[in-house]
């Protein structure tokens, strides 16, 4: 084989691999940079405590989408939302913010409801559920005010 043919296999293979790991960090990174199926709801939250943008929304287990933005809006927290557009939820779907693991990882957890109204691209989940307070609950226990 000759020279110029071996330096075409290595810079095609160096190529490769350089593509290769732009794509894993892009989608370790958890950036969607050509996925345009999505749609934007938001949810009002008393406390979103340990949440952080980017973090899953989940429905029966399968990631539906993510978390794009937290704001405060006068005490509450606002949440916004981007899912999948194959997702249909109805008005009265509950969002929650559950714990995922060992290491408390927050996400949040999507019910759908049992209404036949949907809510539209840009509308809002009304049912949430903030995320369980663990200290506040162990403290309670040990200083007897759970019974």
């Amino acid at each position: 084989m000759s020279q110029r043919g071996i330096e075409i296999i290595v810079g095609v293979f160096v190529l490769s691999g350089i593509v290769a790991l732009g794509y894993l960090s892009i989608q370790l990174g958890g950036l969607d940079l050509l996925s345009t199926g999505k749609y934007g709801v938001t949810a009002k939250f008393t406390t979103v405590s340990g949440l952080r943008v980017g973090a899953s929304v989940e429905m029966s287990g399968v990631k539906v989408g993510q978390v794009k933005k937290i704001n405060l809006v006068g005490e509450d927290a606002l949440v916004s939302l981007h899912l999948d557009n194959s997702l249909k939820l109805s008005r009265d779907s509950i969002a929650s913010i559950r714990t995922k693991g060992i290491l408390g990882d927050k996400y949040i957890l999507l019910s759908q409801g049992g209404s036949d109204t949907l809510i539209k691209p840009g509308g809002k989940i009304r049912e949430t559920e903030p995320p369980i307070d663990i200290e506040k609950l162990i403290g309670d226990f040990i200083f007897g005010k759970v019974k």
